[in-house]
């Protein structure tokens, strides 16, 4: 498969409302597990959480970037058709939990993710499991460069923001293999925060005003990558990746399968998509978004939902009486 996208049947009406249904549902499923140290059922909670409530909406959806193959079930697997059927024909980004660890030890920043755009537009990476990302916000369009080292990228940013190198923040998922980057920050003089989990919500952060971080930069997971894109595309800040083959036979197989494995993706590449939605509900508390908050026999959900096409941003609070959905719902609230 090569990575070109083709521009698609677009969506015509918001259906933001019906996907903030849906990562309210699988956050509300997973945080039962906050803090227990099992994040197998805290995934296969919001799992089957998200598939239930994503079979209500009108969409015709097929699975671009999911949690493995059909043999894997019951994730949702790459390729599964979901949705009511209906029109729109829509390509589906979703992350029932991003942050699996993060949830399953009570720390910070685990969301629950969907996204979507018009039909055959959405990048599948194929057998790349990471790539390398630079994300910031509206003003580093036209001024990141990816191939370019860390302090020219934060010279530039810095310009951009009308600010100095030593007041950017830059984070970093902590792993060895940034290393190099995190001595290179240093050097350059900006600010250092790591984060141990939660891939989108780091590039997201980098864009959004007030999170604290001006920039994302590492490597992550590929879907991740293509979900953070369909965030990029509705914020209007700036995303660039590169696939990140981990061995020579996997780099193989994508070059057989059509990918370069060398060239830059943009935010356009990933998602080609013009009318993108995307709409996240916390899980734990987070730069993003609140966590789920207990109150008695309520729960209280944070979430933040988008379109590309309006350029609209909306966060949004949500009361559930947990008695009252136990009555006719299916999930264990």
């Amino acid at each position: 498969m090569t990575s070109t996208a083709r521009k698609g049947q677009a969506p015509d009406r918001n259906i933001a409302i019906d996907l903030v249904r849906v990562t309210e549902a699988a956050a509300l499923a997973a945080a039962r597990w906050m803090g227990r140290g099992d994040k197998e059922s805290a995934d296969q909670a919001a799992v089957d959480a998200m598939r239930l409530m994503l079979d209500t909406v009108d969409m015709d959806g097929i699975v671009v970037i999911g949690e493995g193959e059909k043999d894997e079930a019951p994730m949702l697997f790459n390729g599964e058709r979901i949705g009511n059927g209906q029109p729109p024909a829509v390509d589906v980004a979703v992350d029932p939990i991003d942050g699996t660890t993060l949830t399953a030890k009570g720390q910070n920043g685990a969301l629950a993710v969907v996204a979507l755009a018009e039909r055959g537009t959405m990048f599948d990476p194929g057998p790349c499991v990471y790539m390398e990302k630079i994300a910031a916000g509206e003003e580093a369009r036209g001024v990141l460069d990816l191939d370019a080292p860390i302090a020219e990228n934060l010279k530039r940013l810095g310009r951009a923001k009308k600010t100095s190198v030593d007041d950017l923040t830059v984070l970093v998922l902590d792993r060895p293999r940034h290393d190099g980057i995190v001595d290179q920050v240093r050097e350059a003089g900006a600010r250092i925060r790591f984060i141990p989990d939660g891939d989108v919500e780091g590039a997201i952060a980098a864009a959004r005003e007030g999170s604290g971080v001006d920039l994302y930069v590492g490597t992550g997971g590929t879907p991740e990558g293509v979900i953070a894109a369909c965030a990029m595309k509705c914020l209007g800040g700036e995303l660039q990746g590169r696939l990140s083959p981990r061995s020579d036979e996997e780099r193989d197989a994508a070059v057989q399968g059509g990918y370069d494995v060398d060239s830059i993706l943009t935010a356009d590449d990933l998602v080609a998509g013009n009318d993108v939605f995307f709409a996240a509900t916390g899980i734990t508390d987070g730069d993003l978004l609140r966590g789920i908050r207990y109150r008695g026999e309520s729960a209280v959900t944070t979430s933040i939902v988008m379109r590309s096409r309006s350029g609209t941003v909306r966060l949004m609070d949500a009361y559930h009486r947990l008695e009252r959905l136990a009555q006719y719902s299916q999930i264990d609230y």
